[in-house]
């Protein structure tokens, strides 16, 4: 019989919509997708700034943080995020981004240290397994 110690405990991820972006349904669709995968999932809610990205998944203690954007931003906050994330000593956080993401920029999030791209039509098991793999990832770091 396994301990209580060590039990891995459930992926926390962060759903957070950054920027001016007002649609979240396919965010909402996700973050439901991720809880009834086992994981416990935090709503970020709409036009929050990388900061308050920042704050809510430090506070959350999360291992993802999962980025929808649908502005073209995706670079831009991207680096943001990332930079913030390493200036606070918050690199086992691992992120993920889905959204209108076109294929030429997926490289470039990767360089920038992104976890896994979801561009638009993802299907929702190919999310759910990104997004577990990068929680892992993150666990383990």
């Amino acid at each position: 019989m396994a301990s209580a110690a060590n039990k891995q405990t459930p992926p926390r991820v962060l759903v957070a919509k950054p920027g001016l972006d007002g649609h979240d349904r396919g965010a909402k669709v996700v973050a439901y997708a991720l809880r009834e995968a086992g994981m416990e999932v935090i709503y970020g809610g709409l036009h929050q700034s990388t900061e308050q990205i920042l704050q809510t998944a430090l506070q959350e203690a999360v291992d993802v943080i999962g980025l929808s954007i649908m502005s073209g931003a995706h670079l831009l906050i991207c680096r943001r995020l990332m930079e913030g994330l390493k200036e606070r000593g918050l690199e086992q956080i691992r992120v993920v981004v889905g959204g209108v993401i076109p294929q030429p920029d997926i490289p470039q999030l990767l360089a920038l240290g992104v976890a896994a791209v979801f561009p638009g039509g993802s299907a929702l098991p190919e999310i759910v397994q990104g997004v577990r793999r990068a929680a892992i990832a993150g666990q383990e770091a």
